[in-house]
């Protein structure tokens, strides 16, 4: 008797990939001010542009988009597509409105594979609330075709204004500061907020992130949820990021025992012990090719894109062409490096990691810390 097909299996970040899903640029929009987000313009100034982005800016991103598409299919992975959708047009819900939506480059901070099973975030900005669709087709086959996958969609947050610390973005320097330090940013406390990419997945261990996207709420419910599923779920701070939203151009696990740091944003003191005391090694990504002053005009993310690779297995990992001081480190280190041009794909909130999201690879429930599941801090466990 044939076994039904598991379609539906990703446990970490670098076990061989079987089947990916790769954004588009179809449609996108230039992101709107909002309570949880301000862009601004690089360089000379200005107001940010609102609306639909133009068409050539949507082709060299796509173009782009199909390259790393494409080089996924020539190393046998089965790669899908999200289905495009109208973005331009205003919406409005009983809690909120915005003029636009945003964009579905980045289905990374969206959805996310955790063992077999399959979650859709609660997002954290009003212009992504509804981003989710754009997958919904896909999810719908991989449920109706695999019996063993389990599909949550995470409770959605009001996104009314007073969800946010608007005060935040007029916040002088050293009042950020403190606040930082006591992960006090734009989305309060009071309803569960978390982004899918402030997770990063180390077999049964999921490292979130706190942060501007993922408040405390948002990990305990993240807790609550996976923790009786077998999951260990450890919160992690980055105190020298003044603006924290995604983990992985900050901490990005490359194969077991190995993670790509970021020098500018260590960890907090104390939370390293975990990796250390099972023998992972932290090693410092190189500078950046490019400053943050240099990136594309539109860009919101920071130079740290650079760390933002994306493994296709423990011994092989696409990054951006021009970073060749990366290139070099990963090599020494054992890999094979694959490249494809992605800058254009920049102002879309992302690199390559971001710009996909994996739903299957050839692996299984792995425990990587064979020392135990301690808190990082019983204190700042209890908070969350």
């Amino acid at each position: 008797m044939n076994q039904p097909a598991t379609l539906v299996n990703s446990w970490n970040e670098w076990d061989p990939l079987r089947e990916i899903v790769v954004g588009i640029a179809d449609g996108a929009c230039f992101e709107p001010t909002e309570p949880g987000y301000r862009p601004e313009l690089r360089g000379s100034g200005g107001a940010f542009p609102t609306g639909p982005k133009p068409a050539e800016m949507i082709d060299r991103a796509n173009a782009q988009l199909d390259g790393l598409a494409d080089l996924l299919r020539s190393c046998g992975v089965t790669v899908r597509r999200p289905e495009p959708y109208d973005l331009s047009a205003p919406l409005r819900t009983p809690t909120f409105e915005v003029a636009n939506q945003y964009c579905v480059v980045c289905p990374r901070d969206v959805m996310i594979t955790l063992g077999n099973e399959i979650v859709e975030a609660t997002m954290s900005r009003r212009a992504r609330y509804f981003e989710y669709l754009a997958y919904r087709k896909l999810v719908y086959e991989y449920w109706d075709n695999d019996p063993g996958m389990v599909w949550t969609v995470a409770p959605k947050p009001s996104m009314a204004d007073g969800m946010y610390r608007q005060e935040f973005w007029d916040w002088p320097l050293a009042k950020r500061h403190r606040e930082m330090h006591s992960s006090e940013f734009c989305v309060t406390q009071d309803e569960v907020v978390f982004d899918a990419a402030d997770i990063s997945r180390f077999g049964r261990d999921l490292v979130v992130q706190e942060s501007m996207t993922t408040n405390r709420a948002g990990i305990r419910w993240l807790k609550r949820h996976l923790e009786p599923r077998g999951f260990r779920v450890h919160p992690v701070h980055f105190p020298l990021d003044f603006f924290p939203s995604h983990i992985d151009c900050t901490f990005v696990p490359l194969r077991p025992g190995l993670v790509l740091t970021n020098p500018e944003r260590p960890l907090r003191e104390g939370e390293e012990q975990m990796f250390l005391r099972n023998g992972w090694e932290l090693v410092e990504a190189p500078q950046p090719t490019t400053g943050n002053d240099e990136m594309p005009r539109y860009c919101q993310s920071s130079k740290w894109l650079s760390m933002n690779v994306l493994s296709v297995s423990p011994t092989q990992v696409i990054c951006e062409e021009r970073e060749a001081p990366l290139h070099e480190l990963l090599d020494k280190l054992g890999f094979e490096v694959l490249t494809v041009p992605f800058r254009d794909v920049f102002e879309y909130g992302g690199s390559l990691h971001c710009a996909t999201w994996d739903v299957n690879r050839a692996g299984t429930a792995e425990d990587y810390f064979a020392d135990g599941y301690r808190p990082l801090t019983a204190g700042r466990q209890a908070g969350v």
